[in-house]
């Protein structure tokens, strides 16, 4: 069997904010920037890595969701438990002093965790919690 991971799922509730956090902080690429009334759904993934990609959508969008779920949607992301991602660099002290010179929420300096990772997490504009792991 092969399979890969092509696209992950994201909310952004700004998407300027989470467009400058994903291409100028992280340097991911702009693959696609959709609209569709007042909402935007932005592809965005690593020049590297063609075959995977990101997609900022605009949060509880599916009209199947109602009201109460939308408010618990709002308020999760405002607390920054709604979704997370986790990242890898190969050079995890360069990577975070560039996420952190652009204003991203810092959530974690780069440490060595108890697991054997070596790591740090920020929030992006979204309250997504982005994590960073250290690729030997």
């Amino acid at each position: 069997m092969d399979i890969t991971i092509a696209n992950t799922f994201l909310p952004a509730d700004d998407p300027e904010k989470s467009l400058e956090f994903y291409r100028d902080a992280l340097g991911f690429e702009v693959r696609l920037d959709v609209g569709y009334g007042e909402m935007r759904w932005i592809t965005v993934g690593p020049p590297n890595q063609p075959q995977t990609s990101i997609v900022l959508h605009p949060p509880a969008a599916d009209p199947g969701i109602t009201e109460d779920e939308r408010r618990t949607i709002a308020e999760l992301m405002a607390k920054g438990s709604y979704a997370s991602i986790v990242l890898s660099s190969t050079d995890l002290g360069a990577t975070f002093e560039q996420v952190a010179k652009s204003g991203a929420e810092v959530i974690q300096e780069p440490m060595d965790q108890p697991y054997g990772v070596r790591d740090c997490a920020f929030r992006d504009p979204a309250g997504n919690m982005v994590r960073i792991n250290q690729t030997v």
